[in-house]
């Protein structure tokens, strides 16, 4: 099955709150030619975990990625636009800062804490195999969506700011991403066909204003370290842990899936990042982050910075949806029903 709406431009979100109603309601405008046009936010009264700031971020690079229907591509780089995100990304800079704290670890001790997991643990993806129900595994696709119909495009962003043997892995793993030449192996159209087969909207950013603040800060992280050179090293880390926990994660995925009987298409997305990731993971560590390390020893504790920033976005979407579950709701801001 495929679903070739999942390129279409999205429309723009419901705005969140009057940070991003702001950003919302300037790009409804015509772009200024010659002139300097602030946006109007207030940033300093928004939580940077909160989904206000946070979708006002996604909006600002999602004009990066594929834009919006009717708002004007000049936007992408007006500088009223540009002077809003850094604010912005200084305030969720700053709190990953502050909840990550001191990275004291190598990147090599990092990554082994990162490939241990235990058969039987605690946690998201467990609770999916082993008790969560189709209904809450449709909601684990809609929150997904947001990152899955753009998989490999934020991580992208790397790749003209490495070299050498690093350069070229990291290439080589990013070539897989985006089905090997192949349009329909590509991970993006793979994931829209497993929301088709699910039932749900398969067009890109279609469930934007259905996901939470968790749900953004886990791709607003990705674009944060990758449209930013000073992050290179941030970036690399954060795809490496990516690749790392990537493959028994889907394994378990898999196995939530056949227990539930749920359509081949959901099955094979994640199967195939079984079977990928576990390759790429080696790939990773030792041709990517190991000569990024080597070349540039001052970035290994940026790369250390990327995989903390990872597994803390990763753990609050995680908490979110498991504090929902539990209570009996939806993780959801709108019902799929």
């Amino acid at each position: 099955m495929t679903t070739p709406a999942t390129y279409l431009e999205p429309e723009l979100p419901t705005a969140a709150g009057p940070l991003s109603g702001a950003v919302i309601a300037h790009l409804k405008c015509r772009a200024p030619r010659r002139s300097f046009i602030p946006v109007d936010a207030p940033v300093g009264d928004s939580s940077p975990w909160g989904r206000d700031l946070q979708l006002a971020l996604y909006v600002c690079y999602e004009l990066h990625y594929r834009g919006f229907a009717d708002v004007e591509p000049r936007w992408e780089w007006d500088p009223g636009v540009l002077h809003l995100r850094a604010r912005l990304e200084d305030a969720f800079l700053s709190a990953l800062q502050q909840e990550i704290g001191v990275v004291d670890s190598s990147a090599e001790q990092e990554m082994a804490d990162l490939s241990t997991t235990p058969v039987n643990g605690t946690g998201l993806s467990y609770h999916l195999r082993d008790e969560g129900t189709w209904e809450q595994m449709r909601e684990y696709f809609v929150h997904r969506s947001i990152y899955h119909l753009k998989e490999g495009d934020p991580h992208a962003w790397a790749i003209p700011r490495l070299s050498g043997a690093a350069k070229a892995a990291f290439v080589a793993v990013e070539f897989d991403e985006f089905g090997g030449g192949r349009a329909d192996h590509a991970h993006q159209q793979l994931f829209g066909d497993l929301l088709a087969a699910a039932g749900l909207d398969s067009r890109y950013l279609h469930y934007l204003s259905a996901v939470p603040a968790e749900a953004l800060a886990v791709v607003n992280v990705m674009s944060l370290f990758g449209l930013h050179r000073e992050f290179r090293g941030a970036a690399v880390g954060h795809f490496a842990a990516t690749e790392i926990t990537s493959s028994p994660g889907s394994a378990r995925l898999v196995d939530a899936l056949r227990r539930m009987k749920a359509p081949e298409a959901c099955v094979r997305f994640y199967r195939e990042h079984v079977e990928a990731d576990a390759v790429h993971e080696q790939v990773v560590r030792t041709d990517v982050v190991a000569d990024l390390v080597k070349r540039e020893p001052h970035l290994e504790s940026d790369v250390v910075f990327g995989m903390r920033a990872f597994d803390l976005v990763e753990d609050r979407l995680a908490a979110h949806m498991m504090s929902r579950w539990t209570a009996g709701e939806s993780s959801l801001r709108t019902s799929l029903s």
